[in-house]
């Protein structure tokens, strides 16, 4: 489903509506909620709404699990880590304990590190189905989400939940869920804002599937929920849109 809002602060509220929604009916049910967070820039704005009343009141935040869908292998406390603006928009500011938040851990040893948040996500489901709750994900201007970058092993990977990679161009190592673990997710919501997606939004949702080089169309839930959050400016060149 496709839903244009008119800027980045409707987008950010409505995403945060639909998280807590999900949150309350999770949590009712099953006594805990998995959230899955996303870096970049546009996310910013819903946890920054997420760390404020009302939404901060809305959600028991002692019952979420809180895990990240991709990371840079650099230090927690560099500004370009998911974790470190994630805790500076919207951990450090809830009553979440801080055994439920699961950084991604990888500046030394990439592979050991993928293993080892691999088996912690095994471990959280135990004998449940691996499926997280709630996705985040946003869309990056050549097609990539999370750390699935065009033309790279990790779109083939069909085993693993947690893959290493190096990005050649930014001289970093990253780490990323797998689309097969993120496939499996309850809902996936894909937050996407700015006149400079608006071309890749649309060769995403509606050119040729090409998912090689456009690994955003690779992630299509199983059985969950598929949400495009955009705004106005991203879905200029959409030619269908609710």
């Amino acid at each position: 489903m496709i839903q244009v809002l008119p800027d980045l602060d409707s987008l950010s509220r409505r995403a945060a509506e639909l998280l807590v929604q999900q949150a309350r009916e999770v949590s009712r049910d099953r006594g805990q909620f998995s959230l899955v967070l996303s870096g970049g820039h546009t996310p910013r704005r819903m946890y920054e709404l997420l760390s404020k009343d009302p939404f901060r009141d809305q959600l028991s935040w002692e019952r979420v699990h809180v895990f990240w869908g991709d990371e840079r292998c650099v230090p927690s406390d560099d500004p370009r880590s998911n974790e470190y603006m994630a805790r500076q928009t919207l951990l450090n500011h809830v009553l979440i304990p801080p055994l439920q938040i699961h950084p991604i851990h990888c500046t030394q040893r990439v592979r050991e590190a993928a293993l080892e948040y691999e088996a912690l996500i095994r471990t959280f489901f135990e004998d449940r189905v691996p499926r997280f709750d709630f996705v985040v994900l946003g869309l990056g201007e050549d097609g990539h989400t999370a750390s699935l970058f065009p033309k790279t092993h990790v779109l083939e990977e069909r085993e693993r939940w947690v893959a290493e990679l190096y990005v050649s161009e930014q001289d970093l190592y990253r780490m990323t869920l797998t689309v097969p673990i993120i496939n499996q997710a309850e809902m996936v919501a894909f937050l996407v804002a700015g006149t400079t997606k608006a071309q890749i939004l649309q060769e995403v949702l509606e050119g040729p599937f090409d998912p090689y080089r456009l690994p955003a169309q690779l992630i299509r839930p199983t059985s969950g929920k598929l949400l495009w959050l955009v705004d106005a400016e991203s879905a200029s060149l959409l030619r269908r849109a609710v």
